[in-house]
């Protein structure tokens, strides 16, 4: 007897079944249904009439003549580990609970899983030879919209100084992260940073992470609107559980409540966030009606930007969002851009680094819905059996842009409009002196791969802190791992110029093109993914491609690149016109092809194994072949791009070196 399965995408929407089962992909957690009456049973038949009904997610619907309906119920699937961990932490609080009241100066594998959701990750020394590791947590502060009040830079400081290995990281998502600081410490320096009215709760795993806007803290209402909604974000989606309190403050209440959530406290987003729909968006979860027991797939990345200024890399995120305002600088609605992301594994091409699809208009009073319904597809149908697939970007390119829509709008209850035209997208890391639209300035300030650190006659760390406790200066942190000082008087100025001067800065026309456009991972010696250096040999690696473009004649030619240690694209190397990624113990995989504005694309693999010492011989026949053929002002990232790596590996094959200059 023949058996049709019911696979129709529509009903699966209209029933609330996992769309992607419907397409057959098998995707994560399933939907419940809203309107199946099937029971589940090991053996059922039902006569229904002329239509079949539709069963509830975890069974198939078999179709058989005669108007009878087998149900077969699956088998129940084994959660991945890292899964059954999130179960097993009851809303992130086992084993991590137990284990910082041990005396162990380290955490177990399942444990260092609960603790990044806390925005820590335990790390060691690789450098450090002897019979054991060199156990240290690094902690990564929640910053939304990249804001940093003087009084927090002064607790990291000293924490830093204190606890840590005595310097502060900015990263490339408008955040300090704080180096090894050991377990002992660990629960003081949470703690301090909670009383203070920061978190670092949600910095690290499967939740939304730290949401960005443009670093300039421009008056215009478009700025202003970009920077509130990103606070607005990070709330809506912030852990609700009482692990956090439980585990670093012993029960207790926060000292200061976190200052972003008192600034948004009129979107009443918490009922924003618990309003039920009735379309699947809200779990029947006290804790956790957002996220449930296991969380999202993986890590999920939000910001929030204005038309025409991609100083945040906004093509990278699982979520983009731009602030659509009317004449009179009023809030519309936003743009909605989907499935960013740049991890990626060596030699498996089912991983790979994708720019974000533009999704669509919504108006401002359907936002947080919309934003939630998008959460929940990727929560209920992004990839929980490969976690290297478990990323939104793998779910909006398996459906594409437009069926992914259609789930989305399953969920929202409205159709999402299309896209409203804007600006071109320009490129600007907001560096040295600006108006900010009140009468104050602020002031961009260059920091190489984001470290702040004293070494020897350069003491970035010190002046920072002396320019803060003399002009009480907030901080913001800009996307490209520097940091923006606010809210200047003019008449203060000239002192902090010769501050900064004093203790070893240089000043912006002294920095390199190269230099303020490139960024590196940390990589060596504390990340344990690293396979080569990246921040630390970034110097030595733009002077080297620095004396390559003054020998061909290119000294005015500005190239955007970035390093990495591996694959992962923590400093987004895929977006970059150059970039090394590494491949291997001094070597790297060359990237070329990204946009000079860090529009809309990624690049591509040129050239895999390319050893650090001799660089320049991959390098010379690009450049070479850029003089000859490139369009007048055409950027090194499009030139790449539209000769593509065939081309250029055609060209380099046959040229000589040192046979081109400009």
């Amino acid at each position: 007897m023949k058996i049709f399965y019911v696979v129709a995408f529509a009903m699966a929407i209209a029933s609330g079944i996992a769309v992607c089962d419907a397409f057959g992909l098998n995707f994560g957690m399933k939907r419940h249904s809203s309107v199946a009456s099937l029971t589940r049973s090991s053996k059922l038949f039902m006569v229904i009439g002329d239509k079949p009904k539709v069963a509830i997610p975890g069974e198939k619907v078999v179709v058989i003549p005669g108007d009878k309906v087998e149900v077969k119920p699956k088998k129940v699937k084994t959660l991945q580990k890292i899964e059954q961990i999130k179960v097993d932490g009851k809303y992130l609080n086992h084993p991590l609970k137990e284990e910082m009241k041990n005396e162990e100066v380290f955490v177990s594998k399942d444990a260092m899983q609960v603790l990044k959701y806390h925005g820590s990750y335990m790390q060691s020394d690789r450098e450090v030879k002897g019979k054991g590791k060199d156990f240290q947590f690094m902690l990564r502060l929640k910053q939304p919209a990249g804001e940093l009040a003087p009084e927090l830079f002064k607790l990291l400081d000293d924490l830093s100084r204190d606890m840590g290995q005595g310097t502060l990281r900015a990263t490339t998502r408008q955040c300090f992260q704080l180096h090894g600081v050991r377990k002992g410490n660990l629960k003081h320096v949470v703690r301090s940073i909670m009383d203070i009215g920061s978190s670092t709760v949600g910095a690290c795993g499967d939740v939304s992470r730290n949401v960005m806007c443009p670093p300039a803290p421009f008056t215009s209402p478009e700025y202003e609107l970009a920077r509130e909604w990103s606070k607005v974000f990070a709330q809506l989606f912030r852990p609700m559980t009482d692990a956090f309190s439980a585990i670093w403050l012993d029960g207790e209440k926060v000292a200061t409540v976190e200052t972003w959530s008192k600034e948004v406290a009129h979107h009443n987003i918490d009922e924003n966030m618990l309003y039920d729909n009735g379309r699947g968006i809200i779990l029947k979860d006290k804790t956790e009606p957002i996220y449930g027991t296991r969380y999202l797939p993986k890590k999920f990345k939000i910001a929030v930007t204005v038309p025409g200024d991609n100083s945040l890399d906004i093509y990278i995120n699982d979520i983009g969002c731009v602030v659509i305002t009317n004449d009179a600088g009023e809030l519309q609605g936003f743009n909605i851009m989907v499935g960013g992301g740049l991890g990626r594994t060596h030699n498996k091409e089912e991983t790979f680094a994708r720019a974000a699809d533009h999704l669509g208009y919504v108006d401002k009073a359907d936002m947080m819905e919309c934003m939630k319904a998008i959460l929940a597809a990727q929560r209920d149908h992004g990839n929980r059996d490969v976690r290297t697939n478990a990323r939104m970007k793998y779910l909006v390119h398996t459906l594409g842009i437009d069926k992914f829509r259609v789930l989305v709008e399953s969920y929202y209850g409205k159709e999402i409009l299309p896209w409203r035209p804007i600006k071109d997208w320009k490129y600007n890391d907001w560096m040295g002196w600006w108006e900010q639209g009140d009468g104050k300035l602020f002031y961009g300030l260059h920091i190489d791969s984001g470290r702040v650190k004293d070494e020897g006659d350069f003491r970035l760390k010190t002046v920072l802190r002396k320019i803060v406790d003399k002009y009480n200066t907030p901080m913001v942190m800009s996307p490209t791992q520097s940091v923006i000082l606010k809210d200047i008087n003019p008449e203060d100025k000239t002192d902090i110029e010769q501050m900064l001067k004093d203790h070893g800065i240089k000043s912006l026309d002294q920095v390199d093109p190269l230099e303020r456009l490139a960024m590196a991972c940390p990589a060596l010696p504390l990340c344990g993914l690293a396979m080569t250096e990246a921040e630390r040999t970034m110097p030595d690696t733009l002077r080297r491609v620095r004396l390559l473009l003054n020998k061909m004649n290119l000294k005015e030619e500005e190239i955007l690149i970035r390093i990495t240690g591996c694959p992962n694209g923590c400093a987004r190397p895929y977006m970059a016109e150059l970039a090394f990624v590494g491949d291997g113990p001094k070597s790297y995989q060359v990237w070329l092809g990204g946009s000079p504005v860090l529009e809309g694309r990624t690049g591509y693999p040129y050239l895999s194994k390319v050893r650090t010492a001799t660089f320049e011989e991959t390098l010379e026949p690009i450049l070479a072949f850029f003089i000859e053929s490139r369009y007048k002002f055409e950027a090194f990232g499009d030139f790449t791009f539209r000769m593509g790596p065939e081309v250029i590996e055609e060209y380099a094959n046959k040229y000589v070196l040192g046979s081109v200059t400009a």
